[in-house]
This record gives C-alpha cells, sequence and structure tokens, in this order.
C-alpha cells in the first residue's frame, strides 16, 4: 500500500472515530447527522470518472440517486447497496464507486438511500433495499436485466435481499457482487482475531458494539442479518471479493462455502495484502482498478448468461 493509499484509509477511518462514544451514550453533544455528513464527504473525496452525470430520484417512495454513463451501452441495470455497518453511509458519497461501475458496464445504476440505524435498526435497511429493487421490477425492467453490487454492510445485502426477494416470491436479479460482506454478525471467523491489527479499518470490539446498534434485540444469527445462515438456495450467481488482510476474510469465505454448498454458482476472490472495499481507491491502487474490472467482468457475464 503507498502512501497515498494509507493516508487516505487513514482518513477513512478517523471520519468514524466519533461513533462508538455516540452509540454508546458517551458523547452526547455530537450529533450523529454530523458523523454522517463527515462520512459522506470523506468518502465523496473519491472522485467520479469523466463521463457519468447523477440524478436525485424516487424509488417508490425511496430517495435514490441514478448514475447515467454519457455512453450507454446496454439496457441492463446495477443496483449498488452502499455500506456504512448500516449506521453510515448515503449515495453522495459513492460517486466514486458508483460512477466508475456506470462508465466501465455502460450501464445505468441505481443507488438507494435506505434507512439507517439506530433510529431505523434492523430490518430497515433490508425492507428499504428490497423495496427499491421492487421499484425497478415495476418500472418494467426484467429482473435478468438487473444486477446487484455492494460492499461492506451493503455486500451482505447483495445477498441478504436477494433472500427476501426469494421469500417474497418475486423473481431474482441475474447476478450479484458482493465486495468485504459483513456477512457474520456473530463475528466468530478466525480471522476476526487473527487479523485484529492488520485490519487498518475495523477492530472485533468496534464491530461488535455497530452490530449491536444495528440489531437491537435480534439476534446476530437471523438470516437476513447475517447471509451465512440463510437459505440461499436457487439464487443467481455471485461473485465474493475480500481482502487478505480484514477481519471479515474468514466469515466472507464461510458465505461463499455456504453458497457453494447451496447449489449457487459463486466466485471467491482474496486479494493479498488488500484492506476493506480496497475498491473505492481504484484511482490510485492498482489492485483496486483490477478489482472493479473483476466484479465488471463477472456482471457482465452473469447479464448474458441470463439473457441467452
Amino acid at each position: 500500500m503507498n502512501i497515498e493509499v494509507k493516508a487516505a484509509v487513514q482518513t477513512w477511518a478517523n471520519s468514524l472515530s466519533d461513533l462508538v462514544p455516540v452509540l454508546k451514550g458517551i458523547d452526547t453533544t455530537t450529533k450523529m447527522s454530523d458523523i454522517r455528513d463527515a462520512y459522506a464527504k470523506m468518502l465523496g473525496q473519491n472522485q467520479p470518472p469523466a463521463g457519468v452525470r447523477f440524478e436525485a430520484i424516487d424509488m417508490g417512495g425511496m430517495p435514490a440517486t441514478l448514475v447515467t454513463p454519457d455512453e450507454l451501452k446496454t439496457d441492463a441495470v446495477l443496483m449498488y447497496i452502499h455500506g456504512g455497518a448500516y449506521i453510515v453511509g448515503r449515495p453522495d458519497g459513492y460517486h466514486g464507486i458508483g460512477g466508475n461501475y456506470a462508465k466501465m458496464l455502460g450501464a445505468r445504476v441505481y443507488m438507494p438511500d435506505y434507512r439507517l440505524a439506530p433510529e431505523h435498526q434492523f430490518p430497515a435497511p433490508i425492507d428499504d433495499t428490497l423495496r427499491a429493487y421492487e421499484w425497478l421490477l415495476e418500472q418494467n425492467i426484467a429482473a435478468s436485466k438487473i444486477a446487484f453490487a455492494g460492499e461492506s454492510a451493503g455486500g451482505a445485502m447483495v445477498v441478504s435481499v436477494m433472500v427476501a426477494a426469494k421469500s417474497k416470491g418475486l423473481p431474482l436479479p441475474a447476478v450479484g457482487s458482493s465486495i468485504s460482506p459483513w456477512a457474520n454478525l456473530e463475528h466468530t471467523g478466525a480471522s476476526m482475531s487473527n487479523r485484529e491489527g492488520l485490519d487498518p479499518l475495523n477492530s472485533k470490539p468496534v464491530l461488535d458494539i455497530l452490530a449491536r446498534a444495528f440489531l437491537g434485540d435480534t439476534l446476530a444469527n437471523h438470516p437476513l442479518a447475517s447471509p451465512v445462515f440463510a437459505d440461499v438456495t436457487g439464487l443467481p450467481p455471485i461473485l465474493v471479493q475480500i481482502g487478505e488482510n480484514e477481519l471479515m476474510l474468514s466469515d466472507a469465505m464461510r458465505l461463499a462455502n455456504h453458497l457453494a454448498e447451496n447449489r449457487v454458482r459463486v466466485n471467491l476472490e482474496v486479494w493479498p495484502g488488500m484492506f476493506h472495499a480496497w475498491h473505492f481507491y481504484a484511482g490510485m491502487l492498482a489492485e483496486g482498478q483490477q478489482a472493479l474490472e473483476s466484479s465488471v467482468r463477472f456482471i457482465e457475464a452473469g447479464l448474458t448468461e441470463a439473457n441467452r
């Protein structure tokens, strides 16, 4: 990791430093809205490529952002589900990765602005994102023309929202790309211990606090909160990408195994030395660009196969 990337990742970590004291009630003066604003501003430093435009839209009552490339190559669309531990994050902080996907796919990208915990705990973010998917279907976009992608909590929701859609009897999207998924809120994977100190963004004690703020009274093994426990049979092809330095490594691998054992076509990519959602830094990190390109290839292949 070069100096520029290290500094950017440290800035990312710093943007979350006020979150735990607020969630624990130690800091009663800092507003959650201020933390969210700072987080969006920080991620917003990852600029989109030229040749894409952004528009605020409504997805069936849900605020969202539509990213449209100047060169539209397909009528297929991508729904990008942002991360942020279900507590922070909103589309205006994701113009960089959303714009990259739009330009590389030559496709429209929809980014729903789902409700956040602790004000709106489980299952509100999943319910909202499922509603956004339903809205896409209501626009007469065939499920076979829809792909999902997301990182961290959004990476878990790539799977969880598919599971929720299946339970509701909805047609499933063509393909999913899950980046650094927060797939097991029990945090039982070996990497939660042996990667502590190597992961520049996460620590298990903090992840435990964030998970409980999202879950409320819900058990951490609820299948829609932790897709490693979900009934994933019948899901479309899914790519799981995880950095080898991540605390979430073992549980992401468990997710990939769980998908495979339930006859879901899955590709698992473990990137040596990489940190959480390194794709954000594609403009300054070769591995970030390469991982994005791999994700795009997988999505394109899945869309092609679904529309044969």
